[in-house]
């Protein structure tokens, strides 16, 4: 369950010197157990036959699960790290916004399991993820 009070300013903020911010991915909603990002489509996200790369919609994925993981943890206390992640592409955009939203399914201790659905403009599923968060001690 996401409990820590973070704004989505402040989660946009984080974006700085990243490649999240290099995608131009962008924060716009959170819930008790979501958290939500657009990301465009264009030629940072695009692959050689114009549409959007499958690389591009797995780093949204992990994105978002893995700040969704940041948000159920004491980060006083411990770091979250993607453990692994599979993603199946189902439809292709060549143009717009994609938005993925992150549900998380598995809150353990150790890990955490979300799954992220990005769908285009119209509401249309384009990939369909799932992402294991390892929760580990911080050092």
């Amino acid at each position: 369950m996401i409990s820590n009070l973070v704004s989505i300013d402040q989660l946009n903020e984080m974006r700085k010197s990243t490649l999240v911010e290099h995608l131009n991915i962008v924060y716009t909603d959170i819930g008790p157990d979501f958290i939500e990002a657009t990301m465009p489509v264009d030629d940072n996200t695009r692959q050689i036959y114009g549409i959007l790369h499958g690389g591009a919609s797995v780093a949204l994925a992990e994105t978002l699960g893995s700040v969704g993981s940041y948000l159920c943890i004491d980060a006083e206390k411990c770091i979250c790290v993607g453990l692994e992640i599979n993603a199946n592409h189902v439809r292709s955009v060549n143009e717009g916004l994609v938005t993925g939203r992150a549900f998380i399914v598995h809150e353990g201790k150790s890990t955490h399991i979300w799954d992220i659905r990005i769908t285009n403009d119209a509401g249309q599923l384009i990939c369909i993820s799932r992402l294991t968060v390892a929760i580990l001690p911080k050092k």
